[in-house]
């Protein structure tokens, strides 16, 4: 009797944080229906397909019906293969997918991906497109399935949807308003993950820092920090993206004083313009702004603080971007990702008068990088004689094998390139070294290593390594991103800016 392969599937994730998070749940309830994740490299060459869709960019269609159509002979030529659609986009667009692309088999939205797999057979019984969107979350996503990413690190969903209207931003409309999820469900997902071999988690919410609204207890969120401190075997908590406006007293105490809260905050400027930041409805200026990054310079004197900046929004003058630049000046980030506006379909700005014309924004985007360019390796070159402990990480160094070295993440979450040690070192074990270079985005250590701790993190590597085979296709990310929780690079906000 022939034993039928198990079919196989591919996600393919565009976009945000929340979007990687949210593939992870894909995968798992894929996998919870009986597929197999398809081989590294197999480029549509499974089962099964999903676009995990971002609508924040002016193209972001374009490049979603491109892809398809990229796939349509594939399918054509493979009987059974089911294309699937989810993400914003597929919220926004709705209908147009599958009138544009009638190959496409099932198309759902953000606040139903649980209904995958019941969607994707009934679109093979019934023989033809299922379409649906709902209009409200139907079960907080760290509810269903997952299929994480990594062994060692993990995304805590804490809150989704946004209750800010930023008029840049389209994502309000398609992830809903602000539902908070309970703190003892949060603290208990920690558990379980640590309990399993997880020692780095970040708490994720499209508006982090304004947890709690639910309930109306502002400082729930530093006292979920708080909380998250007394966690046994966690060792590393960050959190994205914030909000300037949402960013308390309470949270920098509580950040300055738990210790495996980590030095690093990412806080999104997005302009150094009053008048801008007032015609984008962000709703602090730059005296609050630059207020509260010297409190938490005050409190964390280590901390790395890193930004997302538009360029060129609507209106925008030469005095605004001289603005945004004093403020990159005042700030010192040590990284920023900065964006040239264009218009996000269906947002008050994208039908703003006086829109920056395409050189200028080209001029002033290339000018702010520069500043900050210089800025982030005059701050890495604080960093050269220090001694720092490494989580070490997976696929972040590119170069490692022709170098022989390995690389890691600072608890400030700088990315460091270190010599390999002897000694065999796993993804998750933490190694300490003494930083000897400097460049704009790494440092290195090119000494011994002076010390290799292995963890229970590593441990849960080495076992779901050893599990696995073939190794499991990554995430694809289209946007800047802060990335999958395995390697954690340098945090972004959203990943569209909009936080």
């Amino acid at each position: 009797m022939d034993v039928q392969e198990p079919k196989t599937y591919e996600v393919r994730t565009y976009g945000c944080q929340m979007n990687v998070h949210d593939s992870e749940r894909l995968s798992g309830l894929l996998e919870g229906a009986g597929y197999v994740r398809a081989p590294e490299g197999s480029d549509g060459d499974a089962d099964v397909v999903v676009f995990n869709t971002c609508a924040v960019r002016e193209n972001a269609d374009n490049r979603l019906y491109g892809n398809l159509g990229r796939l349509a002979p594939m399918k054509t030529k493979r009987p059974g293969m089911q294309i699937a659609v989810g993400g914003c986009l597929a919220q926004k667009d709705r209908d147009t997918i599958v009138k544009k692309a009638p190959w496409v088999d099932v198309v759902f939205g953000t606040h139903n991906i649980g209904k995958l797999p019941v969607l994707l057979e009934r679109a093979r019984v019934q023989e033809e497109a299922q379409v649906e969107i709902a209009e409200s979350l139907e079960a907080f996503p760290s509810t269903l399935p997952t299929r994480r990413e990594s062994a060692y690190a993990a995304w805590v969903s804490i809150s989704v949807g946004c209750n800010n209207t930023c008029t840049f931003c389209i994502v309000p409309a398609l992830r809903g308003k602000e539902k908070d999820r309970r703190t003892g469900d949060i603290l208990a997902e920690i558990e379980a993950l640590v309990g399993e071999g997880v020692s780095e988690i970040t708490l994720l919410g499209q508006n982090v820092n304004a947890y709690g609204s639910d309930i109306g207890d502002r400082e729930a969120f530093s006292k979920l920090l708080r909380a998250c401190g007394q966690i046994e075997g966690l060792e590393r908590v960050r959190f994205t993206s914030p909000h300037p406006r949402d960013f308390t007293d309470d949270v920098i105490a509580a950040m300055a004083e738990t210790p495996n809260v980590m030095p690093q905050l990412h806080m999104p400027l997005q302009s150094g313009s009053d008048p801008v930041l007032k015609a984008m409805r962000r709703s602090y200026r730059q005296d609050r702004y630059l207020g509260i990054i010297e409190k938490v310079r005050a409190a964390i004197p280590h901390a790395a603080i890193t930004t997302d900046i538009i360029v060129g929004f609507p209106g925008e003058t030469e005095e605004d971007f001289e603005q945004t630049m004093h403020v990159a000046r005042e700030a010192r980030f040590s990284a920023a990702f900065t964006f040239q506006y264009s218009k996000r379909p269906g947002t008050p700005a994208a039908t703003m008068e006086d829109q920056v014309p395409k050189e200028v924004v080209q001029a002033r985007y290339e000018r702010l990088v520069a500043l900050q360019e210089q800025i982030s390796w005059d701050e890495n070159k604080k960093q050269v004689g220090r001694t720092l402990e490494l989580m070490v990480a997976e696929g972040e160094g590119r170069k490692d094998g022709a170098t022989h070295r390995l690389s890691g993440r600072a608890p400030d979450n700088r990315l460091v390139h270190f010599t390999k040690p002897d000694q065999e070192v796993r993804p998750g074990d933490v190694v300490t070294v003494e930083v000897t270079y400097a460049a704009p985005h790494h440092l290195l250590a090119e000494g011994a290593v002076l010390d290799v701790r292995r963890t229970r993190a590593g441990d849960a590597w080495e076992k779901r390594n050893a599990a696995e085979a073939p190794k499991p296709a990554g995430v694809m990310l289209g946007l800047p991103k802060i990335g999958a929780p395995e390697p954690l690079p340098v945090a972004t906000g959203s990943g569209c800016g909009c936080d």
